[in-house]
């Protein structure tokens, strides 16, 4: 879901961006943008000239350039900073969820305690928590730092940090025990080992992030940057030598004019927009609920070629579920579900719970707790055999082959042959199956499935429309992972694969040319996620998985990439939009402004001056103007980023040239003729 976020121009956001835009003409923090750099050094420099001499221009028209130019400078750092505005908006409500939290910090605390559920605790801020440190977390409580349940299972609420309501389930063991400090168990209680040190938690660098304290530039804003200051350069050596040309015509060209045509030449309009637009990027993945950790993954994710996704928890929901049970040897239904019923009552995984409500709601069986007298027979490795013994009847539950080793007496039975028929059934159709017996007699197989998660089919293939191949990566065998894999609508699939396996695929796809993302919540997919070139964590995973990946899904939803992809294409044709807007609305302004220039030198130029602007002093202040005012009128344009249409390379460069390019060159010949009727009429040049 996307998260709210405030309005463009809201007083909220306007007032300290103002104030923030002041801030910013620090020259340690101006020089990292050297265009407007040297905007602001030929702005200080003729606010000098206004006080040491004039050049033969009246003191009004300087003092108006003056103004123009130090307002160009300042719509440039407030469009920067009303883009952290908005993040800033958007931590406030994250920084409110971390505030005043307190633990309950069981006493002995620290890496030898056991992760019993009898020990005291102690009420301490929880800034006081350290690695190691084990705290309760009971209903209603704000689970306090970072960490992952050690014992218990509760339902919590997450809403502060993913804005979605339904609350989800953390438990000890497997992948769904990562807990966030700021959200709220709302049942049950847990036991939760600290990960973290107070300031080093996961809601701590989200804060940061989207404030754009931590943001560096992308290589594509670096590669531009350096194009920016290149033409600079030109222009800059290009105006030093203009007065020796107009000595040499027997004239001279005013410092203040010299001035005015620098800053029209050089691309003020992109350098002033360019951090803009990157701070948007990633604020704009904020609001759907995904947290990147630099701009360089927002720009990578634009281009990504292959998409590989975990199975367990991205694809499917994580946990199999009961479907169906299948009866061997004349066995009835009713009394399969009966005997899988009693030896999952004791059974506390979700798997377990699943059977326990299948054989309720399909054969209506009122039985909801064992006997006094009844034994459990626990689940352990060794055995992978599951039950429970009533009197004299022993009834047992687990892997096809445990099974058939416990019942020698069966084993040879014609209901054995048709128990591994029934079995390999269920292995081909994407299943796990699990062996009933009771009393030494094979009672059938129960059907557990990795249910796919709702919608996906649709949106894998949204994705291939994109140009996107997708790839599930299992531990399963082949006949598990085919019928997932048809079932989900991957393209492509790998089983039985190790975490080396995932890693040397995309290393192998990488080093043909191919931009690779990766979908994982295990500790098991971390190495893939880091050396991936997008690495989505699933929030309800690991916090190694978290770490490893360079953007977290808040969410937990695969298809979220979709989003991603969308939101990584529109940063990049933003930054070329405004881009090509910003070379055109260049040229325009060499007609405005050379011609006013040069035209008591050489009175031929007058034929350049198309815009039929009335004297060379109201052209110079009319391009100064529209130079200025132009950027504050691409800054909602720049923050919310131009429309994404699934496009090839070239339909995309007509459709700039087409819109933005002629734009670009439309804008400033209506703009500054507008602005020249006014100036002339008012009087101020």
């Amino acid at each position: 879901m996307a998260r709210s976020t405030p309005s463009l121009f809201t007083a909220d956001l306007i007032a300290p961006a103002i104030g923030d835009a002041f801030r910013k003409l620090d020259p340690r923090q101006l020089v990292r943008n050297p265009v407007m750099f040297v905007t602001a050094v030929v702005a200080a420099l003729l606010t000098v000239l206004l006080f040491v001499g004039g050049d033969g221009l009246a003191l009004g028209f300087r003092l108006q350039l003056v103004v123009w130019l130090w307002l160009t400078v300042l719509f440039g750092t407030f469009a920067e900073a009303i883009a952290e505005g908005r993040g800033k908006a958007q931590a406030a409500s994250l920084r409110n969820a971390k505030a005043e939290l307190t633990a309950k910090r069981l006493a002995g605390s620290g890496a030898g305690l056991d992760t019993g559920l009898d020990h005291a605790w102690s009420q301490v801020p929880a800034s006081q928590l350290r690695i190691d440190d084990l705290v309760l977390v009971e209903t209603g409580d704000l689970i306090p730092a970072d960490g992952e349940v050690v014992a218990g299972v509760a339902s919590v609420n997450e809403a502060a940090i993913t804005g979605e309501s339904a609350p989800v389930i953390r438990e000890a063991g497997g992948d769904r025990s990562a807990v966030t400090a700021g959200t709220r168990v709302i049942s049950d209680a847990i036991r939760v080992r600290v990960t973290v040190n107070p300031g080093q938690g996961f809601l701590d660098r989200m804060i940061a992030l989207v404030e754009g304290a931590e943001r560096q530039k992308t290589p594509n804003e670096i590669a531009l940057t350096i194009l920016l200051v290149g033409l600079t350069i030109i222009f800059l050596i290009a105006v030093a030598t203009i007065p020796s040309f107009a000595s040499f015509a027997g004239g001279s060209i005013p410092v203040t004019v010299l001035a005015a045509l620098l800053i029209t030449l050089i691309p003020t309009t992109i350098a002033a927009l360019l951090s803009a637009i990157g701070i948007a990027g990633m604020d704009r993945l904020v609001r759907f609920n995904v947290l990147a950790k630099s701009g360089r993954a927002v720009e990578a994710a634009g281009d990504i070629d292959i998409l590989l996704l975990d199975k367990t928890g991205t694809i499917t929901i994580g946990d199999r579920q009961a479907t169906e049970f299948r009866t061997v040897g004349g066995t009835s239904p009713a009394e399969l579900g009966e005997a899988a019923l009693l030896a999952s009552l004791a059974d506390e995984t979700p798997e377990g719970r699943s059977i326990v409500v299948l054989a309720r709601d399909t054969f209506r069986i009122a039985t909801t707790a064992l006997p006094a007298e009844a034994e459990i027979i626990p689940f352990t490795a060794q055995t992978r055999i599951s039950g429970v013994r009533i009197g004299t009847s022993l009834i047992r539950k687990g892997a096809v082959d445990s099974v058939l080793k416990a019942t020698p007496e069966a084993a040879e039975s014609a209901a054995s042959t048709e128990l591994r028929r029934v079995t390999d059934e269920i292995a081909r159709a994407g299943g796990t199956p699990l062996a009933v017996a009771k009393d030494g007699r094979l009672l059938g197989a129960i059907f557990l499935k990795d249910i796919v998660k709702a919608g996906i089919r649709e949106r894998f293939g949204e994705l291939r429309a994109m140009g996107i191949r997708t790839v599930m990566i299992t531990g399963d065998n082949p006949l598990t992972a085919a019928a997932i894999a048809a079932e989900a609508g991957v393209d492509d699939f790998l089983a039985q694969a190790t975490p080396e396996d995932k890693l040397a695929f995309i290393r192998r796809e990488q080093e043909g040319g191919r931009l690779v993302a990766m979908c994982g919540d295990g500790t098991n997919d971390a190495p893939a996620l880091a050396q991936a070139d997008v690495g989505v964590a699933m929030n309800t995973g690991t916090q190694a998985a978290r770490e490893a990946g360079n953007m977290v899904d808040l969410d937990s939803d695969p298809t979220k990439l979709i989003e991603v992809v969308g939101l990584g294409k529109q940063l990049l044709m933003t930054r070329g939009a405004l881009t090509t807007f910003s070379v055109a609305n260049d040229v325009a302004k060499y007609f405005a402004i050379i011609p006013a220039m040069f035209v008591v030198l050489y009175p031929g130029l007058g034929v350049l001056n198309v815009m039929g602007l009335a004297t060379p002093e109201s052209a110079t202040l009319s391009a100064i103007i529209f130079n200025a005012l132009i950027i504050p009128a691409l800054v909602p344009l720049a923050l919310k980023g131009v429309a994404y249409r699934p496009m090839g390379a070239g339909p995309l460069l007509a459709r700039n040239l087409a819109v933005y390019g002629l734009g670009g060159l439309i804008a400033p010949f209506v703009g500054i003729k507008v602005i020249d009727l006014a100036v002339n009429g008012l009087g101020l040049a």
